[in-house]
């Protein structure tokens, strides 16, 4: 485990906008209570509540990959327009505890999901 320093900045914030992720028109996730996570040079993510999610278009798989600063990620594929987009979600289901905050949160890649920020 390692922790976020001046070498390695991760910031979580809570996004005051509202973010709705979709796939061709299915709304997958749609939250008021997105937290932005930045980490270093990285693209800030966009933590999404699990609550606010259809978990009905979601398939769990065994996909798993570790991260120093935040733990072990399980993946979850969108079944949804007719289609399975395969790993893409992940979820820190039990982060470190320096990265607690997005604890019961998804995030979503962007290259296979459309992620907007609604005003």
């Amino acid at each position: 485990m390692k922790l976020p320093g001046p070498d390695h900045p991760i910031t979580i914030t809570a996004n005051p906008k509202r973010v709705r992720v979709s796939v061709g028109g299915v709304v997958i996730a749609d939250t008021t209570h997105a937290l932005t996570l930045k980490e270093a040079s990285y693209p800030a993510v966009q933590y999404v509540p699990r609550q606010d999610a259809n978990l009905e278009l979601m398939a769990r798989t065994d996909r798993s990959t570790h991260c120093p600063y935040k733990g072990d990620a399980s993946y979850f594929s969108i079944v949804a327009d007719g289609k399975t987009l395969e790993n893409s979600i992940w979820t820190y289901e039990t982060p470190f505890p320096a990265m607690t905050e997005i604890t019961g949160h998804l995030a979503f890649y962007p290259d296979k999901v459309k992620i907007e920020e609604v005003a």
